[in-house]
């Protein structure tokens, strides 16, 4: 698969842009066990043109994450263009336009899944971005508003038509927010559209390597793209790739490869954001690093409910001490 002209794997997996999740630390540990290609967590352009701390610090990105693509939302044209001037400096390889992003902050202000209301505006956002800048432009978006304006395969085709290199399409409506199954048959009736020649990508619900395989050869779609599947799992692309292969090579991850993996993604968030923010989002991550280890519910709790980052750091050691396995560093 190609995106621009940056050369993918024939069937690559992509890491959502999830707020506060998809951040460099969690970024690299994706990166090392398979991640194809990776998305910035979305960045306000409005934030991003009054130089707001917290969206300036979301352009972090580095060399060794490549190729990845920065996703930034907004609904006012003049701040989207100078989004674009601001994110080009930063060098990624890819901008993406977050036109999915259901949540009602979002929405109330006509950005994120708010623009399917607006499908001329969608169109034009989409044009003179592209016409902004010579790095690749490609979209994240819904189905479309609710089910009686699901207008995805024209919207697709009017999208890559002013320039969009590719398009990810969460298979819910806005209404649907993340309630219910996705439907990935209207993605791959954009797919089968003899019009479309730019990569169509599937995202919702795919959280099991059986299920990416059927993205791929049931309804023939160019990539999936991981989102919640890969959260305190970043094995998960591993997993997928063995599968993908005939399932021989995958070997899940030894407890002492959990705790390695969740203590570098301590250390790393920590240094990136801080003692007291990387230790409140890293958080999320800790239930599914142990997924299924029996007996674990007082560890969790200590991981989950202390401020301090030494204090996990000695949980780590207790659940290694417990379980009588060495300390892998």
């Amino acid at each position: 698969m190609t995106i621009g002209n940056i050369n993918l794997s024939e069937f690559p997996l992509l890491l959502a842009p999830m707020e506060d999740v998809s951040d460099p630390p969690f970024r690299a540990l994706c990166k090392e066990n398979g991640a194809d290609l990776m998305y910035t967590e979305f960045i306000s352009s409005e934030g991003l043109i009054r130089d707001a701390a917290k969206s300036v610090q979301k352009l972090d990105i580095y060399n060794k994450e490549r190729p990845i693509g920065i996703q930034i939302f907004g609904a006012n044209l003049d701040s989207m263009l100078a989004a674009v001037e601001i994110v080009e400096a930063t060098k990624p390889d890819i901008i993406d336009i977050n036109f999915g992003c259901p949540v009602k902050k979002v929405v109330c202000k006509g950005a994120g899944a708010g623009i399917l209301k607006d499908i001329p505006l969608m169109v034009k956002l989409t044009k003179e971005m592209v016409k902004k800048t010579k790095l690749p432009i490609t979209v994240k978006t819904r189905l479309g508003w609710d089910h009686n304006s699901i207008k995805i395969v024209e919207v697709s085709e009017r999208l890559q038509d002013v320039g969009a290199a590719a398009i990810t399409i969460h298979g819910r409506t806005r209404a649907q927010m993340y309630k219910g199954e996705a439907d990935w048959k209207p993605i791959a009736q954009v797919k089968t559209n003899p019009r479309m020649h730019i990569p169509v990508i599937a995202n919702g619900d795919i959280n099991t390597p059986e299920r990416v395989k059927q993205i791929r050869d049931e309804y023939q779609l160019d990539g999936a793209m991981i989102g919640r599947a890969a959260i305190g799992n970043p094995w998960f692309f591993n997993e997928v790739k063995s599968y993908l292969k005939g399932g021989q090579d995958f070997v899940v991850p030894s407890l002492s490869e959990r705790v390695k993996a969740a203590r570098a993604h301590l250390e790393m968030a920590i240094k990136w954001k801080g003692e007291i923010l990387g230790v409140l989002e890293t958080r999320k991550h800790y239930s599914n690093y142990f997924k299924g280890i029996p007996n674990f519910k007082s560890y969790r709790k200590k991981m989950v409910t202390s401020n301090i980052s030494k204090d996990i750091f000695d949980t780590f050691d207790e659940i290694l001490e417990k379980y009588s396995i060495p300390i892998l560093l």
